[in-house]
């Protein structure tokens, strides 16, 4: 992508935030380009842009600074939820359950749980994204610090019959991995004979195949900067295909800022229910959540570009 039209992609980005209340996501657009302007030489009318990004970036900055002085909603407007999804569901091919799937991981990633789930259980009716569906239902429940619930609704779907016996047994392992992490008492009954299954389909099999390495947490090493030598453990909360979401806690504000887009980080240490290894990633997008129960916490997207 060229200069011209990243310029323009932040600029876009950040008006439409400003126009929906969403500061904070207009804040973030506005100080790329910036900070871009500022990094290029040789930009037609450079001061006359820097100054007006100045005098936006400024007025946000006051407007944010009121919103955070007035109680917050408990969840986004439905109208801000919908341009949460239209932003960030930038799924490539197109395909319109793929769109659909980004979308729900979008609202789930700025805390949008309850809207998530609706959306997730909604795909549980469509056989190509029904494992993906699940999984996310069951990584949304843990993101609200609801771990008996995912065992409940796992429960549901051993007694509903559609999905199959290795689709259950894989999504068993993948919850047992979370609720152990997390330290909660739970018993995940085992599909057996009498368990009411899906026949088995060849695109179920080629699902299990594919998202068989459900990455739970990793470790971040820095080999540089201000915490060279010491390392952070994070849990996964969503995935989608090699790309990670993890959230930050808002007390970690030293460590957010030095998680910035585009930055590669090269020693990474991966932890799936199967599997231990290394590997390095490019931090992909960075936001931060303003409504909902995770709101003032960020959510960190790492793309996986090598493993060992």
């Amino acid at each position: 992508m060229n200069l011209k039209s990243r310029l323009t992609g932040l600029l876009r980005e950040g008006e439409i935030y400003g126009s929906q209340g969403l500061f904070q996501e207009s804040l973030q657009k506005y100080r790329e380009a910036r900070q871009l302007i500022q990094e290029t030489s040789g930009i037609k009318n450079r001061d006359s842009l820097l100054a007006v990004l100045s005098r936006k970036i400024n007025t946000f900055e006051e407007a944010a600074q009121k919103v955070d002085q007035t109680p917050a909603e408990a969840q986004m407007s439905a109208q801000q939820q919908d341009l949460v999804k239209k932003l960030f569901a930038y799924s490539p091919d197109q395909d319109p359950d793929s769109i659909a799937l980004e979308g729900a991981l979008a609202l789930a990633k700025f805390g949008q749980f309850k809207r998530a789930l609706a959306e997730f259980r909604e795909m549980l009716s469509k056989e190509s994204l029904r494992l993906q569906a699940a999984k996310n239902i069951i990584r949304c429940h843990m993101a609200m610090s609801d771990g008996q619930e995912a065992v409940v609704e796992y429960g549901q779907w051993m007694q509903s019959g559609l999905f199959s016996r290795r689709q259950l047994e894989h999504l068993r392992a993948f919850l047992h991995n979370l609720v152990e992490k997390k330290g909660i008492d739970a018993t995940l009954p085992q599909p057996s004979e009498d368990t009411p299954t899906a026949e088995p389909t060849v695109a179920a099999d080629e699902i299990d195949e594919e998202e068989i390495l459900d990455i739970s947490s990793i470790v971040i090493h820095f080999d540089s900067g201000p915490y060279s030598g010491k390392q952070l453990e994070l849990d996964v909360s969503f995935q989608t295909g090699n790309v990670i979401s993890l959230l930050i806690s808002s007390h970690e504000k030293e460590i957010i800022d030095n998680l910035t887009v585009g930055v590669k980080l090269e020693n990474l240490q991966f932890f799936s229910p199967i599997a231990i290894f290394r590997g390095s990633g490019v931090i992909s997008a960075k936001n931060k959540i303003d409504a909902g129960p995770k709101q003032g916490d960020y959510s960190l997207d790492i793309k996986i570009i090598g493993a060992e």
